[in-house]
């Protein structure tokens, strides 16, 4: 685990310069906002180790799969998001020696990132290895109000000489993915040209044909005023430059505007693009930087009002909340139905950027609470009109009459996973599509869009699950084989309680949402069940028999569910007795030794109780958490959120504590030794789950908030927001009691510690603390 982030309410800061935490860095303090992003390289030359990242959202190539021993179903590629055109290059030249933090003597360095209004800043001094000494400072942001644009200003001073200083502004469209199979580049050109004050760089993606244009224009300030220098215009292949070089005075201060536009084929037609590119460009210039930074700050002024969560007493924890949410509003922000969340968003290129079951099982609750509810619709969408696909992915793998198998990875609804047992056996990834329509519905009454898209992908799915269990005649019980739960460290099981827990509710809520349907559009149910060749009697019939017939494992003698069968039979060596050298297991231990093992990778039976704990009392919660738990590792990010939410229901306040921490500071403190290839962004949506659904007890019970807060003995207080339903309510439980305002026009009701509450419009009720 590493400290080196300085604590802070508002910024992420970093100070002093450590080669050792500078790829850790990058991914922390990366930018984004939903349309593009980028990792928080130097503008400047660096010859240290980085992993250089821009990246623009929806454009992906499908790599090719890297497998020895091809079997039936595995999907030819593997679709990841791709490195794109580097726009943050500002290369330095000091009289003739390239400024390059590796081979300079760096002092006063200091990074922040200011999540409050949205920027990083970069100071630092260096001094080259002729002696030459100079000061910088760099902000940059990706405009949330121009979400194709971006800015940069860079500011050097010379300290103890005068002289030539070049400054070459560039954009480099030769990048290479790291994560590239076969070390292939992915670009190529389609045009390119410099400008008197800039240039741009077009290119096309290999396969997939998708454009994106990437241009910038710069300005010069000496000591604060509009220069004109002489401009060099360097050009090769998929890339432009512009040399420009200022005589330099001692002490006096050279600041280069750089204006950046990234413009994809999604949006634009490609014979418009380079104007188009060239219009924007023209218009955020036109703006000035000063303008767009007020901009920027207002923008996240307007999200903090309703995102904001506002911890008291504990600067530690409010920073790795603000952090956290500051994280998922760069990578999404539901204006679009064609993109989705990678589980790195714009700070890596782990996982390929692609949708995995994350974005339903994690980041629905957060967007559902906290954006307008289109964000959420949008994101159901983008696999509602995958489903083609899944009934496709299904077919190859022998499931048939509409049955639906939504892909673990995907960008556009094809299966593009590459490890058998996640591609054929994780397939619960199904029930948390299912179970976002379901949450979805409940938060925003908008059953609406169970008549014209939720039914449709439900019967899909129903038929899956229906036609993936198999009965067994030793049993009389209908059993699941041969899958893998969300416990990825045991693969090709028998009856994963989770699993079959998933497919039996999923198949009920099929057949609930049809009597919705059928009573509030019979007309739309009947052309649907008509267009999908859906015999209601024959087939509700099948999933009941199954829902009533389901094998679920359970060991009677500690009265809690099996993971699996089997699962006893590993030899229980607690986590706690583990030598810490051989954490963590996954970088450490053999594939074969994790799988003979009992360890957990995460939730997997408590996942279940999670999504379903109103099915439990609060001793069946109780046994099975403190079994599974300690034989928990935690070494997936998606762990610590679900044990901090239960703990808290146990009224476990040091381990719910514990696990807040572990998932709020997972990336900032590198828990686990990976951030230096991305943040862990889906993950961080379950950061929010811990404090509202842990320490807020924020329930959904019959149509109503429900909320059974306590508060963690290190905090004075602690507030958040809550749309629910056309209302919107702000949260503040503290020492005394809990305070909940509706700063809506409409009124709600709510139940705090059991009791109903009725809050109107724009009105306020406070309850003493239990």
């Amino acid at each position: 685990m590493k400290n080196y982030i300085k604590p802070d309410e508002w910024s992420i800061i970093e100070e002093g310069f450590d080669p050792q935490h500078h790829q850790i860095s990058e991914s922390i303090f990366s930018l984004g906002n939903g349309r593009m992003g980028q990792r928080a390289n130097f503008e400047e030359a660096y010859s240290g180790q980085s992993l250089q990242g821009n990246y623009v959202a929806g454009v992906y190539y499908p790599d090719k799969t890297r497998v020895g021993w091809w079997k039936n179903g595995y999907p030819e590629y593997f679709a990841k998001v791709l490195n794109a055109a580097n726009w943050t290059i500002i290369d330095i030249n000091l009289d003739g020696e390239q400024l390059d933090l590796a081979n300079c003597v760096v002092s006063n360095f200091r990074r922040e990132l200011n999540m409050k209004q949205g920027y990083l800043k970069r100071n630092f001094s260096a001094k080259t290895a002729n002696g030459k000494a100079v000061e910088v400072e760099a902000i940059r942001f990706c405009s949330m109000v121009d979400d194709e644009a971006a800015a940069i200003k860079y500011t050097i001073t010379p300290v103890n000489f005068s002289g030539n200083i070049t400054l070459t502004p560039a954009i480099d469209g030769d990048v290479v993915n790291k994560d590239s199979n076969y070390d292939e580049k992915f670009w190529d050109e389609v045009s390119k040209a410099n400008q008197p004050d800039g240039g741009y760089v077009l290119m096309r993606t290999k396969k997939t044909g998708f454009e994106v244009a990437t241009g910038m224009k710069f300005s010069l300030l000496q000591n604060g005023q509009l220069i004109q220098p002489q401009v060099e215009a360097i050009a090769r292949e998929k890339y432009v430059a512009s040399a420009i070089t200022v005589q330099a005075q001692q002490g006096r201060s050279i600041s280069i505007i750089k204006y950046v536009a990234n413009l994809s084929s999604q949006n634009h037609k490609p014979e418009n693009l380079v104007a188009n590119l060239n219009d924007t460009l023209n218009r955020i210039v036109a703006k000035g930087f000063d303008t767009m930074l007020a901009e920027q700050a207002a923008a996240w002024a307007k999200k903090w009002e309703r995102n904001d969560i506002i911890i008291e007493g504990d600067v530690s924890a409010q920073q790795a909340i603000r952090f956290n949410i500051f994280q998922l509003n760069q990578t999404y922000t539901g204006e679009d139905d064609r993109l989705n969340i990678g589980p790195k968003g714009f700070t890596g290129e782990k996982y390929g950027g692609s949708t995995y079951w994350d974005t339903e099982a994690y980041c629905v609750p957060f967007y559902l609470a906290t954006a307008d509810q289109k964000v959420t619709r949008n994101l159901l969408l983008y696999r509602y009109k995958q489903l083609g696909k899944a009934i496709e992915n299904g077919a190859l793998l022998g499931f048939k009459d509409g049955a639906a198998l939504y892909p673990m990875v995907t960008m556009d609804g094809t299966e593009c996973h590459n490890e058998w047992e996640i591609t054929f056996e994780e397939i619960h990834r199904n029930g948390a599509i299912a179970y976002a329509i379901f949450n979805y519905v409940r938060y925003t009454a908008d059953e609406a869009y169970l008549v014209d898209y939720g039914l449709e992908v439900l019967i899909a799915i129903a038929r899956f699950w229906s036609q993936r269990v198999s009965w067994s005649q030793a049993k009389e019980q209908y059993v699941m084989l041969g899958v893998t739960g969300p416990n990825e460290y045991e693969n090709n099981i028998n009856n994963n309680w989770y699993t079959s827990t998933l497919a039996t509710w999923c198949m009920g809520y099929a057949m609930e949402v049809i009597e919705k349907v059928k009573v509030a559009d019979k007309a739309k149910y009947d052309a649907l069940a008509a267009r999908i060749n859906f015999d209601e009697a024959t087939e509700t019939s099948r999933y009941q028999h199954i829902i009533e017939k389901m094998y679920y494992g359970y060991d009677e003698k500690l009265q809690v569910f099996l993971q699996q069968d089997g699962y006893l039979d590993k030899e229980q060596i607690l986590v706690k007795d583990l030598p810490k050298a051989d954490r963590p297991l996954n970088q450490k231990w053999s594939w074969d030794r994790i799988l003979r093992s009992c360890y957990i990778k995460q939730a997997d039976v408590l996942q279940g109780i999670y999504f379903f704990e109103d099915r439990y009392d609060l001793e069946t919660i109780r046994r099975n958490f403190d079994f599974y738990e300690p034989r928990t590792v935690h070494e997936s990010s998606l762990s610590p959120c679900v044990h901090a939410i239960l703990a808290a229901k146990l009224g476990d306040e040091a381990r719910a504590y514990e696990f807040y921490l572990r998932t709020a500071r997972l990336d900032l403190d590198d828990y686990n030794n990976d951030t230096e290839d991305g943040c862990h962004i889906t993950s961080m949506a379950g950061t929010w789950m811990s404090v509202v659904e842990g320490f807020g007890g924020m329930r959904v019970r019959d149509g109503k908030l429900s909320f059974q807060p306590f508060i963690p003995a290190k905090w004075s207080s602690f507030s958040f927001h809550i749309g629910f339903c056309g209302a919107l309510l702000n949260v503040k439980v503290s020492k005394d009691g809990v305070q909940i305002k509706n700063t809506s026009d409409k009124s709600t009701t709510v139940v705090v510690y059991g009791r109903e509450q009725t809050i109107t419009a724009n009105a306020e009720i406070k309850v003493n603390i239990h």
